[in-house]
């Protein structure tokens, strides 16, 4: 279910992180030195760490200054989260333990998508962990409803500020070591295919990642 994303080769190699004792240490989200560079309403791909090495993420920006930068690991997995609503500070989860600076040298921008959550609906599947899968429905009106498997997820979509987006509300229960709680946003694009929407959130101190499947 990873996906890759090598038609983006070109941009990875022109986009750098610099940081100065980022990490993480469970405890919070952390908006204490946390800066990233601001980009035009839009979403974008674009890439961090080394030029020789660099690690791809997901950039989407909202007219109100709200802004989201996913990065992920080599099997397409999101391992750290920068996030910001309106003109409030930058959050990282897992927290910086010190000083970061995203610095984007260069973006690449994506193409909108128009779906909507009546489009959207049907039953789904998405691999929670290893060997376990968790089945959900998708209604019209955003209501997530937890299907027959032990990994159970429920909550909602709705209609968010950032583009290519939808706002997320997620519970899990029997799912492992995932959040019991979390908001973020089911994000769309056409790198995910065949996946239909990824979920992407967190509880303040941990990562939330799943594909969703049509089932």
């Amino acid at each position: 279910m990873t996906k890759t994303f090598a038609f983006c080769a070109a941009a990875c190699a022109a986009v750098v992180l610099t940081a100065c004792g980022g990490g993480s240490n469970g405890d919070s989200a952390s908006s204490s030195q946390v800066a990233v560079d601001n980009l035009a309403t839009g979403s974008y791909v674009v890439a961090v760490g080394s030029e020789s090495a660099p690690t791809i993420g997901k950039y989407y920006a909202a007219a109100d200054g709200s802004r989201l930068l996913v990065l992920a690991d080599s099997t397409d997995r999101a391992t750290q989260l920068y996030r910001k609503t309106g003109t409030a500070e930058w959050l990282a989860v897992p927290a910086a333990t010190g000083p970061v600076t995203v610095a984007l040298l260069r973006s690449t921008a994506l193409t909108g998508n128009s779906a909507t959550l009546a489009s959207l609906a049907g039953p789904y599947a998405a691999q929670v962990a290893s060997g376990m899968a968790a089945s959900f429905t998708l209604d019209a009106n955003g209501n997530i409803t937890a299907g027959t498997s032990s990994c159970k997820l429920s909550g909602s979509l709705a209609a968010g500020t950032l583009p290519n987006t939808f706002k997320l509300s997620l519970n899990t229960s029997g799912c492992g070591t995932l959040p019991a709680t979390s908001t973020g946003v089911a994000t769309l694009d056409a790198d995910y295919t065949p996946a239909k929407f990824r979920m992407v959130a967190d509880n303040g101190t941990q990562l939330l990642d799943l594909w969703a499947y049509a089932d």
